[in-house]
């Protein structure tokens, strides 16, 4: 559940370096609960197909937090503020 939820918040930076199909993929699997088997009947493709993909759309988000580590900064910062200033601040990160 929490590789979920890191993946989720990686694509909120990443998503627009992700292709069309790969933002599709990975929105039905993990935003709308599709199975594998389900994408791939949607679409007209093989379940191993969208596993591929799925398996490059992580790789990919790691690689970009790997560079650019604006996950990480996030984390970082809100450590360093209070509650009161994150409060102030939290609609903008």
């Amino acid at each position: 559940m929490e590789d979920r939820i890191y993946l989720t918040e990686l694509y909120d930076y990443y998503q627009g370096l992700l292709t069309d199909k790969q933002k599709t993929y990975f929105e039905e699997y993990y935003f709308d609960n599709l199975t594998m088997e389900e994408i791939a009947e949607n679409h007209e493709i093989s379940k191993n197909a969208v596993s591929k993909t799925l398996i490059e759309i992580k790789e990919k988000l790691d690689e970009y937090e790997d560079i650019l580590k604006l996950y990480n900064n996030r984390l970082k910062i809100t450590k360093l503020l209070s509650e009161e200033e994150l409060n102030k601040i939290d609609k903008y990160i």
